[in-house]
């Protein structure tokens, strides 16, 4: 096999913000990505927000896969959120998304997690039946929600009126 997955190295930022611009390419929604090579390097890195696999075709970046550890109550153990995974287009239909998701499962299997989850765009019909033929569920039931950072800066500073039990 001509892949190798390894985990990323501080070093690897600047490849890590190119293949997140790739990705929000393919997904229509370059207009989204703000980050900086700078804020990626410091929280997966120094900060340890998030880790990254990166899967190489002959040493050459094809792919990534950046997730980070969540917990459920429910099951009272950690699990494996996968935020994105990502093939560039010519090196689809070889095994590398597969390849990537089964070394975050032999991860999330060595750490005891109680499960992986991740989101997908409603129209990636591709993707959903990728995911589909892995065994992975969609969770039809629940409704994704998000404050972005001028929501969670509203939020933050708004005043709550706590009401006594009086009331």
């Amino acid at each position: 096999m001509n892949l190798r997955i390894r985990k990323a190295l501080p070093e690897d930022s600047t490849l890590i913000y190119d293949l997140i611009r790739k990705l929000a390419a393919y997904e229509k929604l370059s207009d989204a990505v703000t980050t900086s090579v700078e804020e990626l390097q410091k929280n997966i890195f120094d900060r340890n927000f998030a880790k990254v696999l990166i899967a190489e075709e002959h040493g050459q970046p094809v792919g990534f896969a950046l997730y980070f550890y969540n917990f459920s109550t429910f099951v009272g153990k950690p699990g494996i959120y996968l935020e994105d995974l990502f093939i560039e287009p010519e090196h689809r239909g070889k095994g590398y998304g597969k390849a990537l998701l089964r070394e975050l499962a032999t991860i999330a299997k060595t750490e005891n997690c109680g499960r992986m989850e991740w989101s997908v765009l409603d129209w990636n019909t591709p993707s959903i039946e990728f995911y589909k033929k892995l065994g992975a569920k969609p969770m039809e039931e629940w409704t994704v929600f998000r404050l972005d950072q001028d929501a969670v800066a509203a939020l933050a500073n708004e005043k709550i009126d706590i009401k006594s039990a009086e009331s």
